[in-house]
């Protein structure tokens, strides 16, 4: 191991302090609330939703997909009920 990564307590360094060089005041609870609300909003703007038919597309996918594991473990299990059926039956 080397001896920059042993000397350190595994916790990550932060670059700044909030008052470091940067000059930025530390934000209070209710300007971290409020922070934290435009950042969800901004992220929920860049948000593409699927058209109607890439929708449809997706639903018949999954549920394609959730059948044909119904009739896998469906076989499964009547193949194993069979078996016990038949050892213990």
């Amino acid at each position: 191991m080397s001896e920059s990564a042993s000397a350190t307590s595994g916790r990550p360094e932060r670059a700044a302090s909030a008052n470091g060089p940067s000059g930025k005041k530390e934000r209070g609870f209710f300007g971290r609330i409020v922070l934290f609300v435009r950042q969800v909003i901004a992220e929920l703007k860049k948000v593409v939703r699927p058209t109607r038919n890439e929708l449809v597309t997706y639903f018949s996918v999954v549920l394609v997909f959730v059948l044909a594991i119904m009739a896998f473990v469906g076989l499964l299990d009547l193949t194993f009920g069979q078996l016990v059926l038949w050892i213990f039956g």
